[in-house]
């Protein structure tokens, strides 16, 4: 399944370029029966929440390793923060977040308050990746404490596995766009096995890690934390959280970020669609840098992808590049314009017979080490994922699309159609909204950060987030560049128009492009 490039973390890339191992992973429908678009009476913000949760005490402490990833300097502290299961029983059961932080270094004359970080997914770990990204935004640090966790389901909490390594390295055989009857069999089969495996993993948790959910759990960080507002920084997944959060909590409103902004007004086919177009305009961009016609160029490389799903390549590991993985390979490093080179290498092994490089590269973005162990990224992105959208589009309905599909990407398109049917397959509960409602008037305004070279947030989501966050609160920032994501990506432009945002809270025009 593909459908985890749709929602991929924001340091996926880094992963490949910085040779990163603390990724995402804390080491990258039915008819619902909530409204679309409308927070459920449960979700609403008005409620009032019990002393027990609002008085916490975090008992910040050193870090600890995990199984995935060493602990981080001993300037960094970690502490478990309680919220409800169940936002609905507030004065139920309770699960516990794992929380980071690494305290503002100004003293408490120049100190704001708390900066939250999303770094995308769904099911990106803020624990493991905090660290990672503190040097990006170390000119914050001075007046910010830096602060992030694992949104609930991810990583240390309550994190789901799905299943097991082995089963994982087993359905790599799994073809993602089936070509008969019996591959189709295959592959909803093996759709269904993942979502009662999640299921069995998560059991009542399952129903409890929507978006909505997660919106909540941040407004009681916010007041555990001590700050009278919300200042976050949400990047990739994390902007579709972010205005979320703004519409349940517009009074809440601090300074927002949203960088690598995801379009709230598409459905989940909408957002494959826009992803099948995104990665094919990167795509086309890499080819034109090594003095290739795009067009041609996406025809040869569909040409290896037909060679492969008939006869998957060797490599030097004994596993053998299919199809699907090559897919994922090539899909990393369009995530970074650092890494064009890389994939250029990986390209003309394949050519020549070798499949090692590719295969590496889509190792890294399935986060499985070298002894064959596999993070659970994309295990919390699907339970996730699949709770908040109730699109589930039939075998029939699939087909009808691909050729749409095709016409925007003839190198991702089919993958990214399939992947659409098969994602939330016989899920095991039903989704909540057609579209987020990301509206909230009154709020302060919010930064919206969009790349034109984006593949994985295609650009044009910046502007359809600033809409439906309404007028006056959604501010456009444009940088004409390359890559997931634009802040600390090589910009001057724009990593001073964010920090003059976030230390001063100065606003630009909207509008405002970056060269």
């Amino acid at each position: 399944m593909l459908r985890h490039v749709r929602w991929a973390a924001a340091v996926a890339a880094g992963l490949l370029v910085a040779g990163c191992s603390g990724g995402a992973s804390g080491g990258g429908s039915d008819e619902g029966k909530v409204a679309s678009r409308q927070p459920s009476a449960a979700t609403s913000g008005s409620a009032a929440l019990p002393a027990s949760l609002t008085g916490q005490k975090l008992d910040w402490s050193r870090c600890k390793a995990t199984s995935d990833s060493a602990a981080p300097g001993d300037e960094w502290r970690c502490a478990t923060l309680k919220v409800p299961l169940d936002w609905s029983k507030p004065d139920g059961e309770t699960i516990g977040l794992a929380l980071i932080r690494e305290q503002a270094s100004g003293g408490s004359g120049k100190r704001i308050g708390s900066l939250l970080f999303n770094f995308g997914g769904p099911g990106g770990s803020g624990v493991s990746t905090m660290p990672y990204y503190a040097s990006t935004v170390s000119a914050l640090r001075e007046r910010y404490d830096l602060v992030s966790w694992d949104p609930r389901g991810v990583g240390a909490s309550e994190g789901i596995r799905c299943r097991s390594d082995k089963d994982i390295q087993s359905a790599e055989s799994i073809d993602a766009t089936p070509d008969t009857a019996v591959e189709e069999t295959a592959y909803f089969q093996d759709a269904a096995a993942f979502g009662k495996g999640c299921e069995k993993a998560a059991g009542t948790l399952i129903a409890h890690v929507s978006t909505t959910d997660t919106a909540r759990d941040m407004d009681l960080m916010r007041q555990v934390l001590g700050d009278p507002k919300m200042h976050y920084f949400g990047i990739s997944y994390g902007t579709e959280l972010g205005g979320v959060y703004a519409h349940l909590f517009p009074k809440n409103v601090g300074r927002l970020i949203l960088d690598a902004v995801v379009d709230p007004t598409a459905d989940s086919v909408g957002q494959e669609k826009n992803q099948a177009a995104g990665f094919q305009r990167a795509l086309d961009d890499y080819l034109k840098s090594t003095g290739q016609d795009p067009k041609q160029g996406s025809l040869k490389i569909g040409d290896l992808l037909k060679r492969l799903d008939a006869t998957p390549l060797p490599t030097s590991s004994g596993r053998k590049l299919t199809q699907t993985l090559a897919v994922t390979g090539i899909v990393l490093p369009l995530y970074s314009q650092d890494s064009w080179p890389t994939l250029t290498s990986a390209l003309k092994a394949a050519e020549e017979g070798d499949g090692s490089e590719l295969l590496s590269l889509a190792d890294q973005y399935n986060e499985r080490d070298s002894s064959g162990h596999y993070g659970t990224t994309t295990h919390s992105q699907r339970v996730i994922s699949c709770l908040d959208d109730k699109e589930r589009p039939t075998l029939a309905e699939t087909k009808k699309l691909l050729p749409e599909f095709e016409k925007v990407s003839p190198v991702f398109g089919d993958f990214l159609g399939w992947d659409s049917a098969g994602w939330c397959h016989d899920w095991p509960v039903a989704g909540q909204w057609d579209t987020p409602d990301v509206s909230a008037p009154g709020a302060a305004p919010v930064l919206l950060v969009g790349n034109t070279g984006d593949p994985a947030t295609p650009y044009e989501g910046a502007r359809r987030m600033a809409d439906e966050l309404g007028k006056g609160v959604g501010v456009e920032l444009t940088w004409k560049g390359e890559g997931h994501g634009a802040y600390g990506s090589g910009s001057d432009c724009v990593d001073s128009t964010v920090n003059a945002y976030l230390l001063d809270g100065t606003v630009p025009k909207d509008g405002k492009v970056c060269s």
